[in-house]
């Protein structure tokens, strides 16, 4: 059932990057293991959150693929890329799957930092911030350089980013 292939990618892998539903639904309801790592360390719901699915983001959770597993060579989070790429809604939906706010990777940044450095000062980013603050994200996990989440839309005038870190 989660015998992998040659990029140790098991049957629920290969479903959730074809975004095909019904097969995962299928595997899950003949046991296979949700939470099973491919060999770039991707679980089914990081593999949602990179490609922007939404709708299988809840499906994996709801199949119990755990959102707070640790994923892919950063040591991440589902969140951690849905914040990185931009993806709000699936940001939204993994905050409300119970993902974990504060994690940080091996680059030493949480989604929220992630969400301010690889944003564009732009009302998505924004978005995405605004969420995660709001989900209660701490504000105050700097980086591995000691610069917060508010010292680095400072450093590049994102104003709007500025006034939700600083006010809440």
């Amino acid at each position: 059932m989660d015998e992998p292939d040659g990029n140790g990618r098991a049957p629920a892998h290969v479903a959730a990057f074809a975004s095909n539903d019904a097969a995962l639904k299928a595997l899950a309801t003949a046991g296979a293991d949700m939470n099973t790592l491919d060999n770039e360390v991707y679980d089914v719901l990081t593999i949602a959150a990179v490609a922007n699915d939404p709708e299988l983001v809840s499906l994996a959770l709801l199949l119990r693929n755990g959102p707070d597993l640790i994923t892919s060579v950063y040591d991440g989070t589902a969140l951690i890329a849905g914040a990185h790429l931009g993806h709000h809604e699936v940001v939204r939906r993994l905050i409300a799957g119970g993902a974990p706010l504060d994690h940080v990777n091996n680059l030493g940044w949480t989604a929220l930092i992630e969400a301010v450095v690889l944003g564009d000062g732009g009302p998505d980013h924004v978005k995405r911030v605004r969420t995660l603050v709001k989900a209660g994200a701490d504000r105050t996990i700097a980086d591995r350089d000691g610069v917060t989440p508010l010292q680095h839309p400072r450093a590049r005038g994102y104003d709007a980013s500025v006034a939700i870190l600083r006010d809440g």
